[in-house]
């Protein structure tokens, strides 16, 4: 017997990832954005991914303190979530406004758990967004993920079936941003469990 063997530890569980899709713009490109990552997360062995759609979550447009069942359920899965991957457009410099709802009303759910950024647009391909989003976070006390993946005129980087026709930079950037979510999710998943935020 070796003393001096490594002793063998079990691999963490995977990482549990709410997938925020944040554009419910009529005709809008998102869901080929979603599709792509979707497609590059599955591939990664340490997290599942739940996507979350405020096309599809109705959450209503004024603040109330009666959240009824959909967005209960959404609140629920955000709590659950691990870590978070923000799917935003750029509009006029920013975010869209139905994102900014579903943020503002959840609270402790982001409270010590990573955030990593997709984005997509014109010239500066969301990263505008992506800038004010940080900030936004910051103040919900998580933690952005520094890497990002943007895609710059987005339109034409994919073509009639929603494939991206030149993805290798693309496919890179999103499992350096992956990587470094898995490592800050499972890094602040032990914090939180050996002292829970803000005790």
């Amino acid at each position: 017997m070796d003393l001096n063997a490594p002793v063998p530890t079990a691999s963490p569980a995977p990482l549990k990832v709410a997938v925020i899709l944040g554009s419910n713009r009529e005709g809008r490109f998102a869901p080929v954005v979603a599709e792509w990552f979707l497609d590059r997360a599955a591939g990664h062995p340490d997290i599942e991914t739940d996507l979350i759609d405020v096309a599809e979550s109705e959450i209503p447009a004024a603040l109330s303190h009666r959240p009824g069942a959909r967005l209960a359920d959404v609140a629920d899965r955000l709590a659950q979530a691990e870590a978070f991957v923000v799917l935003t457009p750029e509009y006029n410099h920013s975010y869209p406004a139905p994102l900014k709802n579903l943020i503002d009303r959840h609270y402790a759910e982001w409270q010590a758990k990573p955030v990593a950024f997709v984005s997509y647009g014109g010239i500066s391909g969301g990263l505008r967004a992506v800038e004010h989003l940080r900030q936004v976070f910051a103040e919900l006390h998580a933690v952005s993920v520094r890497d990002t993946v943007s895609f710059h005129n987005a339109g034409a980087l994919f073509d009639d079936r929603g494939r991206h026709k030149d993805p290798a930079p693309s496919d890179a950037a999103a499992k350096t941003m992956l990587d470094q979510l898995v490592w800050w999710g499972r890094a602040l998943r032990e914090a939180r469990e050996r002292h829970p935020y803000g005790a």
